[in-house]
């Protein structure tokens, strides 16, 4: 047990070292190391860490689907999906967020995610979403989570109706 921890460490001695000579010492790495030793060496140290006092440790990494700073949610290492809004000027788009699944990508960080976007008709939308994950075997296990975010994302999009009272009608 101790012999295990001691090798863990000195792998993430020698990871550490190689990040530092890198511009991007997470996407350089998956390559040549599987995504859960990059996920035990960075799980404390990252920048994308957001603590509070009597709250989960989230997370601010891109590709995060919940926000939470865990493996199985992770943008840093393996399989990223995220189901997100965006706004360029006033057109709002729904955008899921996915890994490349060319290998090679990952040493290029500008081009390792993916951005497709989503219809916004419900039905439409969730199709296309299912299709992707379910269809195409990429991130079964969140793709309940992924179609109840689209949803909320939908809804943010919604504008709230004033109503306005006559002051002439009759009371």
């Amino acid at each position: 047990s101790s012999h295990s921890g001691s090798r863990l460490k000195s792998i993430c001695g020698r990871i550490s070292q190689v990040s530092l000579s890198s511009a991007h010492p997470i996407d350089s790495l998956s390559t040549m190391v599987p995504a859960s030793l990059i996920w035990e060496c960075v799980k404390g140290h990252t920048s994308f860490i957001r603590k509070s006092v009597n709250c989960k440790v989230m997370s601010a990494e891109p590709g995060n689907l919940c926000g939470l700073h865990s493996y199985k949610f992770s943008g840093l290492t393996g399989k990223v999906l995220n189901v997100s809004g965006s706004k360029k000027g006033t057109k709002e788009s729904i955008v899921m967020t996915t890994a490349h699944k060319q290998a090679s990508r990952d040493a290029r960080p500008g081009s390792r995610l993916l951005q497709t976007g989503l219809k916004k008709r419900s039905k439409k939308g969730q199709a296309q979403l299912t299709k992707a994950l379910e269809g195409g075997f990429y991130r079964q296990d969140l793709a309940a989570m992924a179609a109840a975010k689209y949803i909320k994302v939908k809804t943010s999009f919604k504008k709230k109706k004033l109503s306005f009272k006559s002051r002439r009608a009759s009371k």
